[in-house]
């Protein structure tokens, strides 16, 4: 009797454990982001916050904005954190997330050499500085990813009124890759880059490069934060992607942000609670 009541025991023991254990294993969330937060150290500043508080740890899959939209829409993450605001009112609209917040701001900054081949340093206005970089055919270097980046890069073609694809492979090379290693490419070739200021920042392979084309309205750059759907991806951990959301947009969240400075440098600028949709 007393050994069937052990073994009874043992039994019950081993269920409780073995459930903790799998609950403590599955206490994360798959975050959907862009580059610029992962590559300027950002994350690196808040999760272990977010995760001392929470004990629910962030696992953060960078990639273009594009392709990050792409990845939620299939479920593959619980919260979607990019900076295309159109396209993200449209992953809302189109029932595959929850609702859209802005979280935070800084801007987009044009790249270049110190010779300046195109005359622009020292330029406010970056329509007027794109039509000269494509009058002179001087180097240029973009991404090319469907990230936030070379969205807000072609609305900006646009608007000066050139279609660069026409020089693709000439003057206006297309790297298909993130941030950080299309910096490194442009750098690398002398070309100019449109960047977000955060990745540029902390960017270690400046070299002679200097930012050109810097405080025009037109490159403010927005971030937003969703979570995905569980209505539409029933695995969803709904209840820990809103936490987290929660979290960026509280008072804690907003400080963490604005706290994270690189060489004395604010990177981003807490906007929660301003014009979210």
């Amino acid at each position: 009797m007393r050994r069937a009541f052990l073994a009874l025991a043992a039994i019950v023991f081993a269920g409780v454990f073995a459930t903790q254990s799998s609950f403590a294993e599955d206490k994360f969330i798959v975050v959907q982001s862009t580059t610029s937060t992962q590559n300027s150290g950002l994350f690196d500043s808040l999760l272990p916050i977010f995760k001392d508080k929470t004990g629910i740890e962030v696992r953060v899959v960078a990639v273009g904005t594009g392709q990050a939209i792409k990845n939620a829409a299939n479920g593959d993450g619980d919260v979607l954190f990019v900076h295309s605001k159109p396209s993200e009112e449209k992953f809302v609209a189109d029932g595959l997330g929850v609702s859209r917040s802005d979280v935070m701001y800084n801007d987009f900054v044009i790249v270049g050499p110190a010779d300046d081949p195109a005359g622009v340093a020292g330029s406010g206005n970056a329509v007027e500085a794109l039509q000269k970089i494509a009058e002179t055919k001087a180097p240029f270097a973009s991404r090319g990813d469907d990230s936030g980046t070379h969205k807000a890069e072609l609305r900006l073609w646009k608007a000066a009124g050139v279609d660069p694809s026409g020089a693709s492979g000439d003057w206006y090379r297309e790297t298909g890759s993130g941030m950080g290693a299309t910096l490194n490419t442009g750098t690398g070739m002398g070309a100019y880059i449109m960047t977000d200021r955060a990745t540029w920042i902390a960017f270690g392979n400046k070299g002679d490069y200097q930012i050109a084309v810097q405080g025009d309205d037109k490159m403010f750059n927005q971030y937003g934060v969703i979570l995905v759907n569980p209505e539409a991806h029933p695995h969803v951990k709904a209840e820990m992607g809103q936490e987290f959301i929660d979290w960026l947009l509280s008072k804690d969240g907003q400080k963490a942000i604005a706290d994270y400075k690189v060489d004395g440098q604010q990177l981003f600028f807490p906007n929660a609670n301003k014009g979210n949709s």
